[in-house]
């Protein structure tokens, strides 16, 4: 991920579709060219995220025995 600092941050707008510059304030962001509510990804781009986070999870559970712990 790059740096993130106030004037390269952006999060998508559903009504302009696109990523776009916002406004926050404690309870929400709001686009700065339509004045909606904002969010972080656009629905796409939240699945192709937990799509990868699935696929980095640890399957977890016990060890069996003879299985090394640095292995798992």
């Amino acid at each position: 991920m790059e740096p993130n600092d106030f004037y390269s941050d952006r999060k998508f707008c559903a009504h302009c579709n696109k990523y776009v510059h916002y406004l926050l304030s404690l309870q929400s962001s709001h686009c700065v060219e339509c004045g909606q509510e904002v969010r972080l990804f656009s629905e796409r781009d939240w699945k192709q995220f937990h799509e990868q986070i699935e696929v980095r999870k640890s399957k977890g559970g016990r060890l069996h025995k003879g299985e090394d712990k640095k292995s798992a």
